[in-house]
């Protein structure tokens, strides 16, 4: 094979390096933006992700129009976003002991089922009422369908980053948890824009219907395509018997996983940046539709796309980092990409054109990318082996900050507008990252993985063990 191009590599029960080599002879060395699409594994989980993240966009963007349709409140439309990250609080650090103690494909495929029942289910209540004329779907529906995908997603999240170890190993985890990240805020493009569009579809073809007719037809196609995906990833084995012998007390779990956070300086500025970005940053997604109606004045297409938009920005982004083959400094990339997500929100908080919201969005998704990207990568960096998962399930926990900040958005919202609402949460925001920031010197330094790092004190140490002996 010519040495300008790299074989490609994935698991095959001993951990050898077997050959992709159609695809790989096609993609030069320099280029590593989709190194980790050369493993097949990964290409199958890849693509079972993003339908999920999918789906889960398209339910909170069409379930969030609906409420504020019907009910008119901002509050109401913010415990959409509520049900769906609640779960997050009480099953984040769970769902870290799950990762690390059992088969995380079949917890994935658990997850996924339940999701596509609770569509199912909401599909059936939406077709019922367009066919016999009967009046079956209440908004609080939307509640119940966004707990079930939240229960899921409080038990699976730190699996669903984890596996991409067991698919890749560690030498391309940065590249495959960036193309993750690429993966995401696609789905938080393509979600909310397809999620409108079908909102205007269905208003057009159903006059008696709700809107979410051709939405969650679809949804429940996309669910199915994920299943199937994950149905096929291979995973190495696991170790039965030291799975068997590790302990299930959640709360020793609990415990063990925050004190190793909070004993770890770059890691307790991850977990709390992640909280204030949760709690004051997104939550502002939960507006949208009261914004788009109330303050831009467009209908359910548009408001999908200034979603989209955001999507875009962070797509961008992630492509760009996917890219950074030579990324050291993390930390700084998560640091600044937060500040700048809250930046733009602010600036936003005062938009009333729809042109300049549509490019403050853009921007916004952007900055968020380097917080997305790097949130989980930091964590498989920095943290011990046997701690990696909770260390994300801290990391779910954290994330659970999001529906107390949706609640507080809400009631805000409905007390003084929208836009002031999130005016004081982006300036609170800047000022808790920025204080994490400064106090955490070494989330602003230069990371490697354990393997380096080993690597590195055994080369130092060979000149001194040579000296010695002569």
């Amino acid at each position: 094979m010519p040495t300008r191009y790299r074989m490609s590599w994935y698991y095959n029960g001993d951990n050898r390096a077997t050959g992709n080599s159609a695809l790989a002879r096609r993609i030069p060395r320099s280029i590593h933006t989709f190194d980790a699409f050369l493993n097949p594994n990964y290409r199958l989980l890849w693509v079972s992700n993003f339908f999920a993240y999918i789906s889960r966009w398209m339910q909170m963007t069409m379930l969030g129009w609906y409420v504020f349709e019907v009910t008119g409140s901002a509050f109401l439309v913010t415990l959409v976003g509520f049900s769906g990250m609640g779960p997050l609080v009480l099953l984040g650090v769970f769902g870290g002991v799950l990762a690390d103690r059992l088969d995380k494909r079949k917890l994935l495929l658990c997850t996924l089922f339940a999701n596509l029942l609770a569509a199912t289910g909401m599909a059936a209540l939406i077709f019922t009422d367009l066919i016999f004329a009967t009046s079956n779907l209440q908004y609080w529906h939307a509640y119940l369908v966004m707990l079930v995908g939240g229960i899921g997603w409080g038990l699976d999240m730190p699996s669903r980053r984890t596996i991409v170890l067991d698919v890749l190993g560690r030498a391309r985890v940065n590249n495959a948890i960036a193309l993750d990240s690429v993966g995401m805020h696609s789905s938080r493009m393509l979600g909310p824009l397809i999620g409108g569009a079908l909102i205007s579809v269905s208003l057009a073809l159903f006059i008696d219907g709700q809107g979410l007719e051709a939405g969650y037809a679809v949804t429940l196609i996309f669910f199915i395509i994920s299943a199937v995906m994950m149905l096929n990833v291979k995973t190495p084995a696991r170790d039965v018997t030291a799975a068997a012998q590790a302990s299930w007390n959640i709360l020793r779990n609990l415990i063990e996983g925050i004190r190793y956070v909070a004993s770890e300086a770059t890691l307790l500025a991850v977990v709390l940046i992640t909280v204030f970005m949760n709690l004051l940053l997104f939550p502002y997604q939960q507006l949208i539709p009261v914004v788009a109606a109330e303050v831009l004045h467009v209908g359910p297409a548009l408001m999908g796309l200034l979603l989209a938009f955001e999507g875009l920005g962070a797509l961008t982004g992630s492509i760009g980092i996917a890219s950074w083959s030579n990324l050291t400094h993390h930390g700084r990339v998560y640091l600044f990409g937060s500040l700048a997500g809250l930046t733009m929100l602010l600036v936003f908080s005062f938009s009333q054109w729809y042109g300049l919201s549509l490019a403050l969005m853009l921007m916004l998704g952007l900055g968020t990318a380097g917080f997305g990207a790097m949130q989980a990568t930091i964590i498989l960096l920095v943290a011990r082996d046997d701690m990696r998962g909770r260390g994300l399930g801290v990391i779910t926990l954290a994330i659970g900050a999001g529906p107390i900040g949706a609640l507080m958005l809400g009631w805000m919202a409905d007390e003084i507008g929208a836009p002031r609402a999130m005016t004081i949460n982006a300036v609170l925001g800047l000022i808790t990252v920025g204080l994490v920031g400064l106090l955490a010197p070494s989330l602003r330094g230069r990371m490697t993985s354990d393997s380096e790092a080993e690597r590195a004190e055994s080369s130092a140490a060979q000149p001194a063990t040579a000296g010695g002996g002569n």
